[in-house]
């Protein structure tokens, strides 16, 4: 008897696990105490647990090997899966604070592992809330891409300080981001994408991608339809509202 038939979470037909399992609300708060383990500083993050194709001992010094990109908020990991493939050389990982889902995610990529050797051993994915670890992870000017895609908007007032996208969060993000390394975001609400646009823009550290930069961008075709939520959106006939920025010098800086 083969293990998918004795595994109930696991679907025959296709090798992955079945989502209906790991189902978990949409949105948690980012502002609550949860319990997971976090990386002391990004010097001691196991690359071997992630990436053991890459990394076969804990501890393997490689510092050009690093995570370069990071999706913030990566739900059931559909956009990691298809930058896995499009960017094979690149380690990428996802940051999901929902217990469930996260292991969807980790089940996933294994399976996908097994499915296609040598493939995916590029990505990976953490359990944690990046609104409080995000420098428990990354160290200064060491992301290209980073990726906010339909987050919780938060739609009371109130509640704009749980916003993933903020101007303090900004500073965060900006540390970690070399220069020229980008942040995606979309959302199907107009109002928190005119809230993630206006952040970026007042930003002295960020500058909007022109429009023959969006063009030119593969990623940027992915973030609408990659995602549940963004086949959700299509599938519904919505609209989204995206906002690509580059991290930049200051301009009181550059003299």
């Amino acid at each position: 008897m083969s293990e998918n038939e004795v595994n109930p979470t696991i679907s025959k037909s296709t090798g992955l696990p079945r989502k209906r399992f790991y189902r978990a609300r949409a949105h948690s708060n980012p502002l609550s105490d949860s319990h997971f383990p976090v990386s002391i500083s990004p010097s001691h993050v196991d690359y071997s647990r992630h990436y053991p194709q890459l990394f076969p001992s804990a501890g393997q010094a490689d510092s050009s090997k690093r995570i370069q990109f990071a999706d913030v908020g990566c739900g059931f990991g559909g956009l990691l899966i298809s930058l896995s493939t499009l960017f094979p050389e690149t380690l990428m990982i996802g940051m999901e604070l929902r217990d469930k889902v996260t292991e969807y995610v980790k089940e996933r990529i294994s399976s996908l592992r097994v499915a296609n050797p040598g493939q995916y051993q590029n990505v990976s994915v953490v359990r944690t809330n990046s609104m409080k670890y995000i420098p428990n992870y990354f160290g200064k000017g060491q992301l290209s891409k980073m990726f906010f895609l339909f987050p919780d908007p938060h739609f009371k007032e109130k509640n704009h300080r749980r916003r993933v996208i903020s101007p303090f969060l900004l500073d965060e993000y900006a540390y970690v981001l070399e220069v020229g390394g980008i942040i995606y975001t979309i959302t199907d609400v107009e109002e928190l994408g005119e809230w993630m646009k206006s952040c970026l823009e007042n930003h002295p550290m960020f500058e909007a991608l022109t429009e023959k930069e969006l063009e030119a961008d593969p990623v940027v075709k992915l973030l609408s339809s990659a995602t549940e939520e963004g086949q959700k959106v299509a599938r519904n006939g919505g609209q989204t509202f995206q906002a690509v920025f580059r991290r930049i010098v200051p301009s009181d800086q550059t003299s």
